[in-house]
């Protein structure tokens, strides 16, 4: 069965960004530190991303996110989702109401306006579709930003996260945590490299 898995990068303080982001910095001041192991030649840092994103057969993100990601210094060929591994997924944007327009026109874009819940459910869908297409189970992949992932597992719709963790203290910006839903994580597994620890957990 197709998994939801929250896949997110964090600094050691708990912050997916830091103070200040804005259209031109979407990851705030400092924030460029939480991804710099994406763009690593660290082999654990290549294998870690390759392999989430060859699982990805839906990927979940907040309009905030879209809007930095869509927007003029957003992603390109060499810095969009997995642009140096695999194929592009469907992409699940949660949001109130469609953009009149989007830039990355050769993504694949859903914009669902009914809720979280509904935007998952369909990125389940198109995720068993196109497992259906390879043959291989793939997953709904929830890449943020931190609110849609603290949601989701607040309201336990995550079946496992992964973290990114960096080795940067932002001092402020976008918390991951902000309280809600106690919930029982099951360590997987722990991969350091000089860039991050990348832990995996089965959300119970």
């Amino acid at each position: 069965m197709t998994r939801i898995i929250a896949d997110i990068s964090v600094s050691l303080d708990g912050f997916v960004a830091g103070p200040d982001p804005g259209p031109h910095s979407g990851l705030g001041s400092g924030g460029e530190a939480l991804h710099t192991w994406a763009f690593s030649d660290d082999p654990d840092d290549r294998r870690v991303l390759r392999e989430a994103t060859a699982r990805s057969g839906a990927v979940v993100l907040g309009r905030r996110l879209f809007d930095l990601v869509d927007g003029p210094n957003g992603w390109d060929d060499t810095t969009g989702y997995g642009a140096r591994e695999v194929g592009k997924p469907a992409f699940i944007v949660v949001t109130t109401s469609p953009p009149e327009s989007v830039r990355l026109t050769d993504l694949d874009w859903t914009f669902v306006t009914t809720g979280l819940p509904d935007a998952i459910a369909t990125a389940r869908r198109r995720a068993a579709a196109a497992s259906s297409d390879s043959g291989k189970e793939l997953d709904v992949v929830l890449m943020g930003g931190g609110a849609t992932v603290g949601s989701a597992l607040d309201t336990g719709l995550v079946d496992g996260l992964t973290l990114h963790l960096a080795p940067a203290v932002l001092g402020g910006g976008t918390p991951l945590f902000t309280g809600g839903t106690r919930r029982t994580l099951v360590q997987r597994s722990v991969t350091s490299t000089s860039t991050a620890t990348h832990l995996t957990y089965d959300v119970l």
